[in-house]
């Protein structure tokens, strides 16, 4: 009864499907230009499918879903029971004078919802604490949960009811001029992570035997001008390092000194003119500089053998997400017909080549992935037969998409609110590490829980009220005394940060909403497509200095 009642009580403001209409494919790719190079269409399906919920429209609050609105995320919910005053109006652009004894949620989806006619709109006009007493259950049909301006109780009742569930929780802050942000999830699998200066997999110095028989269908030393100067820089290596590993005992250049000496002997493979002077061979040139990328050995990445090794791997049954069974078939294709190695990516780097040539290379990599892919499929579909599981279960896109970003899998677990406030499993080493720095972010954090601390004590945030200041300052340091005793770590904060935590007054400046609502959003987009690797899990922002910190907590 009471999840019927709140379904009723939910007012909605819909603009628009949701999604776009069949045939306008084209606007879409106009519109989400930029971010579809990021996230690709699949990212930008996941973000159009989701529902997220937002708790507070604060002006961090309004922040975090105006990145979200812009970028076209599905539909989402705020829940705000509060009425708009005028310090509302001060700090949020979503709010307006005439907004002023209206309901904060209602009026924050009308303005969100004109950033984005895509976007579905909906909002509660009922408390955080009205919610988790009457329908708890109403939090678990979001794909996550975005909690702002939370006090202490009031979130971990929240937290403990999303963590049960496996609903993800990022909780954000603004107090005074320090952001502070934390992720709250069991277990967060990333298959595209996209990591930075990701090294190529070309395997020189393990050739499957297909790259193999392409290296030897190259003669350097017969070739006229034009088709040496043409010639694919992976082959230039691949035939030097054949001459190189013939007269050192088939070892590769592994030192500073043995790869100087490899690029000497690429060197002087380039054609001469009549007088002797070598040719401009850009092929030549970009194999010299590519000596490193080509000597990369392939092996497989510590944090994917972490993943081969969890128990989660080991043991699949009816309940196996498919990312721990796509993992369990890598991990026995890698003892099988891997010989040791993860499956080949199937892309090669753009280069100076002609047409045919580089194609011609390019197949013959394309070819091994799509063949390592297919194997791999049939582990999938045997893992899912084991498990009374139909083979479709897993699209043979998705085992594609994985097999390319094997040595990129990554896999995020957070610990729960419940561990990280309860005495005896805080991260006590963590924060008597961190504040070896007096001034290290760590200090801040330590100040967040200690007016919270005073919050629970008396009943309102230090320094609201400007005539009692001066008195908030000793009350809070003995706040801060009882919960560095409570956790037992012996380090001191400077009085410095416990006088400016009573002058915020618990005050929200926009400028430090609005960086923490770009980060935030972030963030929330990471989770949604399964894209880009999220902090773990706690990341606190110092606008005074503009220095930031992320530590699990």
């Amino acid at each position: 009864a009471a999840a019927i009642s709140s379904q009723w009580r939910m007012c909605g403001r819909s603009r628009g499907s949701g999604s776009m209409a069949a045939g306008s494919g084209l606007r879409k790719e106009e519109k989400y230009d930029r971010q579809l190079r990021l996230w690709g269409d699949h990212g930008q399906e996941a973000l159009e499918a989701a529902h997220i919920c937002l708790i507070n429209a604060s002006a961090t609050g309004t922040e975090i879903l105006k990145n979200l609105v812009l970028p076209g995320i599905g539909s989402f919910t705020i829940v705000d029971g509060s009425v708009v005053a005028g310090e509302d109006v001060g700090n949020n652009f979503f709010l307006t004078r005439d907004s002023i004894g209206k309901n904060r949620a209602q009026t924050a989806t009308d303005l969100l919802q004109e950033l984005n006619s895509d976007v579905s709109g909906n909002f509660m006009e009922e408390s955080l604490e009205q919610l988790l007493e009457n329908d708890p259950a109403f939090f678990l049909r979001f794909n996550m949960v975005i909690a702002t301006q939370l006090s202490e109780s009031s979130l971990l009742r929240l937290s403990a009811i999303l963590w049960n569930a496996d609903v993800p929780l990022l909780v954000c802050r603004t107090y005074g001029l320090v952001g502070y942000m934390r992720l709250a999830i069991k277990e967060h699998p990333v298959v595209e992570s996209h990591p930075d200066n990701a090294l190529e997999d070309l395997r020189l110095d393990a050739p499957f035997p297909h790259l193999k028989d392409h290296i030897q269908a190259y003669d350097l030393d017969t070739m006229d001008r034009k088709d040496h100067s043409h010639t694919p820089w992976i082959i230039v290596v691949a035939k030097y390092l054949e001459k190189w590993t013939m007269e050192h005992n088939n070892q590769l250049p592994k030192t500073y000194k043995e790869k100087e000496a490899f690029r000497e002997l690429i060197r002087q493979g380039l054609l001469k003119k009549d007088d002797g002077v070598p040719e401009d061979e850009e092929n030549f040139d970009e194999a010299i500089k590519n000596v490193n990328t080509a000597l990369n050995p392939t092996k497989i990445p510590s944090n994917v053998h972490e993943l081969f090794k969890d128990v989660r791997c080991i043991n699949i049954n009816t309940q196996s997400p498919s990312f721990w069974i796509l993992t369990r078939a890598v991990k026995q294709f890698v003892e099988k017909e891997g010989l040791g190695s993860l499956p080949v990516r199937g892309t090669i780097p753009d280069m100076i080549a002609d047409s045919t040539r580089f194609i011609r290379l390019q197949n013959v990599y394309r070819e091994k992935a799509k063949e390592d892919a297919s194997v791999i499929s049939d582990y999938v579909t045997k893992l899912l037969e084991s498990i009374g599981k139909p083979p479709e279960t897993i699209s043979e896109k998705d085992i594609w998409l994985f097999c390319r970003n094997a040595a990129f899998l990554r896999l995020v677990r957070c610990r729960s609110l419940a561990e990280e406030f309860n005495a005896e499993t805080t991260n006590k080493d963590q924060i008597a590490s961190c504040m070896e720095n007096l001034d290290s972010e760590m200090v801040l954090y330590i100040m967040l829980r200690a007016v919270d601390c005073f919050h629970r004590q008396h009943g309102r945030y230090p320094g609201v009220y400007n005539n009692q200041v001066e008195e908030d300052i000793g009350k809070l340091k003995s706040c801060v005394v009882s919960l560095l005793q409570e956790w037992g770590v012996s380090v001191s904060v400077k009085d410095d940060y416990i006088h400016e935590f009573c002058r915020y007054g618990a005050s929200e400046p926009h400028a430090v909403a609005s960086f923490l609502g770009g980060a935030a959003a972030q963030e929330a987009i990471k989770i949604i497509t399964k894209q880009f690797v999220p902090f773990n899990n706690t990341f606190i922002y110092n606008a005074m200095l503009q220095t930031s910190m992320t530590v699990r907590m």
